[in-house]
């Protein structure tokens, strides 16, 4: 799937939005995707993750993955999904006291692969959560994935990151706003609570 069809999804479902917003790594920026908008029909959903699982085949194979684990939320969709495509089981993690983990009975049979799948990456820091949280129940992260990387390939997740598409978007520190966006209130669309 070309990029152009990937933003096509996301304007389509007024999934790209402009304006601005305060992300859950506490950057701000002028553009926020909403990947919940889109994943929300499943013949779209369907579609962008059978692209990046074929991404997924053609960067590491097929025989190498023995699950799918995503973080919840943002990324419960998308590792569903991501699993069925590859076929193989999908789990996710939770946040308990402030740190993910698996919960409701799931297990990694330990050495078990794993490639963790989410929606949007910006600086990596929930894909290094999650990442951490599927080492400490024993599997082995081969890979990360993810339909949009905001971050254009600069976010370091510890493991190779495979991405649907890349994107250069600009954020921002809270104390070096452009006067456009220090201008407006910021708006907080992520799932993340921010303090």
């Amino acid at each position: 799937m070309k990029q152009e069809e990937v933003l096509t999804h996301f304007r389509e479902t007024s999934a790209l939005l402009e304006g601005h917003f305060l992300l859950s790594s506490g950057l701000h920026s002028d553009r926020y995707l909403q990947c919940a908008k889109v994943l929300m029909y499943p013949d779209r959903a369907a579609a962008l993750c059978k692209a990046l699982a074929q991404k997924v085949v053609d960067t590491i194979g097929k025989n190498r993955i023995d699950y799918v684990v995503s973080p919840a939320m943002g990324g419960v969709v998308v590792g569903y999904e991501m699993a069925r495509q590859l076929g193989v089981p999908g789990m996710f993690t939770e946040r308990e006291n402030g740190e993910f983990t698996l919960r409701r009975g799931f297990e990694l049979p330990t050495g078990a692969r794993v490639v963790m799948s989410e929606d949007i990456v910006t600086t990596g820091k929930s894909s290094k959560e999650c990442i951490a949280a599927i080492k400490a129940a024993g599997g082995e992260v081969i890979a990360a994935t993810c339909l949009i990387d905001r971050s254009n390939g600069t976010a370091d997740v510890g493991v190779p990151l495979i991405s649907l598409m890349q994107m250069d978007v600009k954020t921002y520190n809270p104390d070096d706003l452009p006067p456009e966006l220090a201008s407006t209130p910021a708006v907080k669309p992520g799932s993340r609570n921010i303090a």
